[in-house]
């Protein structure tokens, strides 16, 4: 009879270390997912992210008027500020790129362009413009998708 309830026991403790490993494996799928594709609902939304930055130049630079020596902090604080609500929306496996330029507002044109090579099946961008009597500021967010 000792060996019956020994083995009972063994046997409980080998459906317990499967049903353990079972969840270790669930686990290590989640961790390890190697989707190519973001889900739908992951995807980065450039609308939302253009008043995301807007409502963030808006803040920033409605009483303001351009001063060479500081715009350079102030496009830095501008930058980390829309990284920091574009990683707030939890777009899983995007990494973020955000440029800001800041400069005098004196009637001249300005022609800014950018390139990058990306998959435009995931990856996007979205851009917004603020200007005032004294400054002009564009700022871009771009959203790539990390493999």
């Amino acid at each position: 009879m000792v060996e019956n309830s020994s083995e009972e026991a063994h046997g409980e403790n080998k459906n317990l270390s499967n049903t353990k490993g079972k969840q270790d494996i669930v686990e290590q799928e989640k961790l390890h997912s190697y989707s190519l594709r973001p889900k739908i609902s992951q995807r980065f939304r450039s609308a939302e992210v253009k008043e995301l930055i807007h409502s963030i130049l808006l803040t920033r630079l409605a009483d303001k008027e351009y001063n060479s020596e500081t715009s350079n902090e102030l496009s830095k604080l501008i930058c980390f500020e829309i990284k920091d609500k574009l990683k707030s929306l939890n777009y899983d496996r995007y990494k973020f790129v955000v440029q800001c330029v800041i400069g005098e507002q004196k009637g001249a044109g300005i022609n800014m362009c950018g390139r990058c090579f990306w998959d435009s099946d995931t990856d996007n961008y979205a851009e917004s413009i603020y200007m005032n009597e004294s400054l002009f500021c564009v700022a871009a967010a771009y959203g790539i998708y990390y493999y």
